[in-house]
């Protein structure tokens, strides 16, 4: 994996996001997190945070939130939406998507680990 171009604050932010709902950031070089081996938060190359929702929470999002579909590496990230900047310093506000990330992550099916 390629090194974050993202600032200190969005790396600070997006710990303080995970510590607000009790979740493990995984990671050293690009912060993420994942279930099962499913990753459903990540801080993308390019240095933004992107979270993995349902279809109906990442609408919701996108219209609340006037947010886009993550890209990385110049892919849509499907299921991804991009923490527009100044959501990801509401760390209250967006933890709420947050959790509801979290659940979904547990109803997807479990990838095989390489281990």
């Amino acid at each position: 994996m390629a090194k974050s171009e993202a600032s200190e604050e969005t790396l600070q932010l997006y710990t303080d996001l995970l510590s607000s709902v009790g979740l493990e950031q995984k990671g050293k070089n690009m912060p993420y997190t994942s279930m099962n081996g499913n990753m459903y938060s990540f801080v993308a190359k390019e240095g933004y945070v992107a979270i993995r929702l349902s279809e109906e929470d990442k609408q919701a999002f996108m219209n609340e939130y006037n947010a886009g579909p993550a890209i990385s590496y110049g892919a849509t990230m499907r299921g991804y939406v991009h923490v527009p900047d100044e959501v990801l310093k509401r760390t209250e506000e967006l933890s709420i998507y947050m959790k509801k990330s979290n659940e979904f992550a547990k109803t997807l099916k479990p990838k095989p680990t390489k281990k």
